[in-house]
């Protein structure tokens, strides 16, 4: 022991023993006072391996009564024994002390040891100590150890701009005025620090009579994984209303930026549930009170001047129809009319040559974008290498990460799918190089839906897309993916739900699948998939499914079964076209599919044949 506090002694001059707080430590103490600007920090003889058998030692950081800490890692290397991290090699993290110390009994925040890509790369206290706890145990490793910097951060940097409601823990209300301003932040409690286990707070927004909501959440932090929203512990709900009873309009969970919620009335209601055990660092979000008649007006650059991360500026809602930069660059809004016309400039006569026109579509609450094109007909040549560069062209964008990302273009006179908006906003950008007499242009009927293009079952509102199939009100029927036979939208996550009699399953037809992705389907592809399950919960009888496949069949075994489609923000596929049929347990009866694939992507009509065959032909297909 003597010879292990020599060797520590000879590594850090600040090493120290901690009789105040813990008898059996050793620590090093990096304080706001000495250190303003931050430093770095290193376990002992980082890059060489660390000793063995460190009982205790403390990294100590103090900041300001009205700092938090950062502390970032740019390299760690601790041996793991248990996938736990207790035992052995380990750093435990303190992340929430309400003193400057730490005794056997303080609860830690977690346990850390593995590689880099094991472990948050950024922690934040939430009050102004943050300690970590090394221990060292067994034979010598060759793991390096850790290396980071530290900085004091000013807390009121993510200050809430919210009142808090009289007998509540976290539950906040914003109330527009003509006395405050119009725009404000609101965070996960503790941000950006993790949030704490078990909580359910409240964000009640009011505007007035003529003035809507937007949301603008930057950065989502809950749990890692790309699990379904049905199956996560921590949430965020927004309701389109006053309370949790109002229609959901949003649901988010796991890791993401920019997510964008407007209302459709004067209130909106968002809830934050943790009931993980292993907690993120929450969210940060804008809210702005917009006018009904939002016309361009001077925005604010900053919600929060000195901010640590940029704010992007508020984007300015149009009038229903408005005239923008030229007499064919228009903004259509939802408050105004849910469906109409849009057509290139003069249809059905030709397009003047050298023509640019976007149109910028701005729905709210759940709305999606839906664009389906009666007439397509561009000055198109023959010999074009890429199809449509350098032609006539009509190119549809959607908003992702604060840009606009294309989604489909469109040119000569090729039939064109429907498209669909990731979220309330969709861009047209029609590029007319050359007039020629023979060239109509386009017309397509746009909608601001709630149904995601989903026109069977019955839609429920506790998620934003979900829709039930009863046996007792139809045997049969149809499903598909949002805005099939078009290319599905990005970021959606989309349930059916089948519920039959208790002696009934449900068997499923799959007539067409392209589901983007690659098998096992997961998170790391960046694949987009379908799940199947018994439950609500996730039913590991069943492996997702992705990627091209021919017709196949899946059937329940129980009355209850649930189909669960998710798409992420990278890529575009046209989805799934299925029938369904409710059985008896000793059915003997099954669906026949249609004669091909290319029958169902055109939209033909699907006739749902009944088929008395042998319980021995009604086999379950092994997934």
């Amino acid at each position: 022991m003597m010879q292990r506090a020599v060797l520590l002694l000879c590594w850090l001059p600040l090493l120290n023993h901690c009789h105040a707080v813990n008898p059996g430590c050793s620590c090093v103490v990096y304080s706001s006072s000495d250190r303003p600007q931050g430093g770095t920090f290193t376990s002992p003889y980082y890059p060489k391996r660390y000793p063995s058998n460190i009982d205790c030692l403390l990294y100590t950081f103090i900041g300001q009564p009205d700092e938090i800490v950062k502390l970032t890692f740019h390299n760690f290397n601790i041996r793991r024994i248990r996938p736990d991290c207790v035992g052995g090699d380990f750093l435990k993290v303190f992340l929430h002390l309400e003193t400057s110390g730490v005794s056997e009994y303080t609860p830690w925040s977690g346990v850390l040891c593995g590689d880099l890509h094991d472990i948050p790369q950024v922690l934040y206290s939430s009050r102004s100590t943050l300690i970590l706890e090394l221990h060292t145990q067994g034979p010598p490793s060759n793991a390096t150890g850790f290396f980071g910097n530290f900085h004091f951060i000013n807390r009121r940097l993510f200050e809430t701009d919210g009142v808090l409601i009289p007998g509540t823990m976290c539950d906040l209300e914003f109330v527009s005025s003509q006395s405050k301003r119009q725009y404000g932040r609101f965070y996960s409690p503790r941000y950006p620090s993790s949030y704490p286990k078990n909580i359910r707070c409240s964000y009640l927004f009011r505007a007035r009579l003529k003035e809507r909501i937007r949301l603008f959440f930057e950065e989502i932090s809950l749990q890692k994984g790309d699990l379904s929203c049905l199956n996560r512990a921590d949430l965020i709900r927004v309701h389109d209303g006053t309370d949790s009873g109002a229609a959901t309009i949003a649901v988010l969970c796991n890791q993401g930026t920019e997510v964008e919620v407007l209302s459709t009335g004067s209130d909106l209601y968002v809830e934050f549930v943790a009931n993980s055990e292993w907690p993120g660092q929450g969210f940060k979000a804008m809210f702005q009170f917009q006018p009904l008649d939002d016309a361009p007006h001077p925005e604010p650059d900053k919600v929060v001047p000195g901010a640590v991360t940029g704010n992007p500026k508020y984007s300015v809602i149009g009038p229903a129809v408005s005239a923008t930069t030229s007499l064919c660059d228009i903004v259509f809004n939802s408050d105004s009319t849910k469906t109409g016309v849009v057509t290139s400039p003069g249809y059905p006569n030709p397009y003047p040559p050298r023509t640019h026109c976007t149109y910028d579509f701005q729905g709210r609450g759940k709305e999606r974008v839906q664009v389906v094109f009666q007439d397509l007909n561009l000055y198109h040549t023959s010999n074009t290498a890429n199809e449509c560069d350098g032609v006539d062209s009509l190119v549809a964008y959607v908003h992702i990460d604060r840009k606009k990302e294309k989604i489909d273009e469109f040119c000569g006179e090729k039939p064109a799918r429907p498209i669909m908006s990731n979220g309330p906003r969709l861009s047209l950008e029609f590029n007319g190089i050359t007039s020629s007499r023979q060239s109509r242009g386009f017309k397509a009927v746009y909608s601001f839906t709630e149904n995601f293009g989903i026109t069977t079952g019955r839609q429920e509102a506790q998620y934003p897309c979900s829709f039930v199939y009863n046996s007792n009100e139809t045997r049969n029927g149809t499903f598909a993916s949002p805005n099939y036979p078009g290319l599905y939208p990005r970021d959606t996550e989309c349930h059916y739900f089948f519920n039959g009699h208790p002696n009934e399953r449900v068997h499923l037809h799959f007539h067409f699948f392209d589901v983007e992705g690659v098998t096992p389907c997961e998170a790391v592809s960046a694949s987009d998939f379908v799940e199947f399950s018994n439950y609500m919960s996730r039913d590991r009888k069943y492996s997702r499914h992705c990627g091209q496949q021919k017709e196949f069949d899946v059937e329940s075994d129980r009355k209850f079964f649930r189909v669960t489609f998710k798409s992420n923000d990278r890529y575009d596929a046209t989805g799934f076209n299925a029938s369904y049929v409710f059985v008896d347990e000793e059915g003997n009866y099954t669906t026949k599919p249609p004669m091909s694939n290319a029958s169902a992507i055109k939209g033909a009509t699907m006739v749902l044949v009944m088929l008395f065959v042998s319980p021995l032909l009604f086999g379950r297909v092994s997934l």
